[in-house]
């Protein structure tokens, strides 16, 4: 039985840093495994243009600990008010490594988003033509479709006209979480691939709503059946090179969390690698496990895989995480995954 793996070290091709003292708290977290992250705009206000890019990233870079490895991979929030010439600027120039597009009302902090996908055609072909990938949130909007449906309509209303009309579009699909999202990202005719959370492949729907609500499991998109979180598990560790690790750590304050109309988001940064290990494991994959977080996703976005190692050993005694993470403003709840986690990351 396997009990330690050293692979290349991994990397988290969609985060959530925020920002001021909130990204001061977690990015510590992430850098400690990851060398390099893509990081989502979505600010207030959001991360629309270069000039947004280049401080955000100097933000970043002032937070991180002495010592820390770590790259930012910035991303700009596409608007319909987006222009062509300075998204291809900022490309040129190597500033940011894709566009985000949020439709509008979709998740935090996403109401500047595309409400007329046509609108932003204009966009979208300059970066065909550049090989700037699109990262999409991937989820419909309208008030009369079901939230555990508003994947798959995506997929099929918006998803795949888009690379019908741009075939020549590189898109990441982020955060999937249905069995549509897994079939169409493996089968489509387009350059596409998609992220997969460190949430999404431990918990289900029952995990939220079963016994009392819980809100740390709330996030967009909203966790599915179970039959959908098998589908994920299989498509993480199948090694398909289509698939990668996106966390979408995304942190909100316990008193955002815990209220009457609580924020979407999961934190899950600290304890990610332990919480894939054990899943892995499960599944019978661990030989797969470096290729879903260390090498498909730099293999995606053309670049080279991290020459540095992270070992993890399974141990007797489970791996300690705190429960809560204390930031200038208040406490921050990691991602319980419901079960103790004996995989240990040791370097």
């Amino acid at each position: 039985m396997t009990t330690r793996i050293t692979i290349r070290r991994p990397d988290d091709w969609h985060l959530h840093l925020r920002d001021g003292a909130m990204m001061r708290s977690v990015l510590p977290e992430t850098a400690r495994h990851f060398a390099r992250a893509i990081v989502m705009p979505n600010l207030v206000p959001p991360v629309v243009t270069a000039e947004d890019a280049l401080a955000y990233r100097d933000r970043i870079e002032a937070a991180l600990p002495d010592g820390a490895d770590f790259t930012p991979l910035m991303t700009l929030y596409l608007t319909e008010r987006t222009e062509p010439d300075d998204v291809q600027a900022a490309h040129a120039d190597g500033l940011i490594t894709a566009v985000k597009l949020y439709p509008a009302g979709a998740t935090t902090n996403s109401q500047s988003g595309v409400t007329d996908l046509k609108s932003v055609y204009p966009v979208l072909e300059r970066m065909a033509e550049i090989g700037l990938p699109l990262c999409i949130h991937g989820e419909v909007t309208t008030h009369d479709v079901d939230i555990f449906d508003r994947e798959q309509v995506f997929i099929d209303t918006v998803l795949d006209p888009l690379l019908r009309d741009i075939p020549e579009l590189k898109v990441t699909l982020e955060h999937i979480t249905t069995s549509h999202g897994v079939d169409y990202v493996r089968e489509a005719a387009g350059d596409i691939a998609g992220t997969i959370t460190t949430h999404h492949l431990m918990i289900n729907r029952n995990h939220m709503l079963v016994g009392g609500i819980r809100p740390h499991y709330y996030c967009l998109p909203i966790v599915k059946r179970a039959e959908h979180q098998q589908a994920l598990r299989r498509a993480a560790t199948s090694g398909h090179p289509r698939f990668f690790l996106g966390t979408d750590s995304a942190p909100h304050l316990d008193a955002a969390k815990e209220t009457a109309c609580g924020c979407a988001g999961v934190f899950s940064a600290p304890n990610t690698m332990s919480c894939l290990a054990h899943v892995f494991e499960e599944e019978g994959a661990l030989d797969r496990l470096e290729a879903f977080t260390s090498l498909n996703g730099p293999a995606r976005y053309g670049l080279a895989p991290n020459t540095a190692t992270l070992t993890l050993e399974k141990r007797d005694a489970p791996a300690i995480y705190k429960a809560k993470y204390d930031t200038p403003d208040g406490p921050l709840t990691l991602f319980d995954p419901g079960h103790a986690l004996h995989w240990h990351v040791v370097d």
